[in-house]
């Protein structure tokens, strides 16, 4: 999906934001039970982008008119290089209503584990916020 890309290589989160369908669902590469939500799934991509180091996307995958998308990344966290993809389903509207990361090697993930969850706390905070 061209836009989200734009949009997270731009650094441009709120942009990102705005074309999650309110009921999207987030699964993360690290925790077993998937995120309901447009603002925690907002909050998660907004703490996700202080995270990553080196960002950038390498590779799409899927017709640009299709409502099945892969976006294939590479970054770093702290001193672990990693690969991972978003997987992206649009609605009817465009808008994303599944998204599920998948990371590899397991150092990566396990330092973007330990990352993401030093920040969980305010990630649920600051989703609560935007939902109320």
């Amino acid at each position: 999906m061209r836009a989200f890309r734009e949009a997270v290589e731009a650094g441009d989160m709120a942009a990102a934001e705005a074309l999650l369908a309110e009921d999207v669902v987030f699964t993360s590469p690290v925790v077993f039970k998937p995120y309901r939500g447009k603002a925690i799934t907002a909050a998660i991509l907004r703490a996700v982008s202080q995270v990553f180091e080196d960002f950038r996307y390498v590779r799409e995958i899927g017709a640009p008119d299709g409502r099945e998308h892969a976006l294939v990344f590479a970054a770093r966290v702290g001193d672990r290089e990693l690969t991972g993809c978003d997987f992206l389903h649009v609605d009817e509207e465009g808008l994303i209503d599944d998204f599920m990361v998948m990371v590899r090697p397991l150092s990566g993930a396990q330092a973007l584990a330990e990352a993401m969850g030093a920040r969980f706390e305010q990630i649920v905070q600051e989703a609560g916020t935007r939902s109320a």
